[in-house]
């Protein structure tokens, strides 16, 4: 992917599962999310994508998310930072460099 074109994203959410209907919202927002990027941890995604892909995906999270009970949080990074992320423990690094096949 073009670079100029791309963006990298740490997302990561919170979501209130007091209720089915918020059991539910998390479920969608994590099928949103697995669309474009890689989990990382159960609420945190590593997300390179086109920037018109990352407008869609914006949008689909806002119609998915209750703004009075959820929380969704973005970092946009600069190019090459998932690349030099340090990992410790069980997680090893999210092949970004590779296709995605959905």
């Amino acid at each position: 992917m073009d670079c100029e074109l791309t963006v990298e994203l740490l997302i990561t959410y919170d979501v209130d599962t007091t209720t089915p209907e918020g059991r539910r919202r998390l479920r969608h927002v994590a099928k949103a999310c697995e669309a474009y990027g890689i989990r990382v941890q159960k609420s945190v995604f590593e997300v390179v994508c086109r920037r018109s892909d990352w407008m869609y995906m914006k949008q689909r999270l806002n119609e998915i998310i209750d703004p009075t009970e959820d929380s969704i949080r973005v970092y946009a990074l600069d190019h090459g930072s998932f690349a030099a992320a340090e990992h410790m423990g069980q997680s090893p690094p999210a092949p970004h460099d590779t296709p995605l096949v959905f």
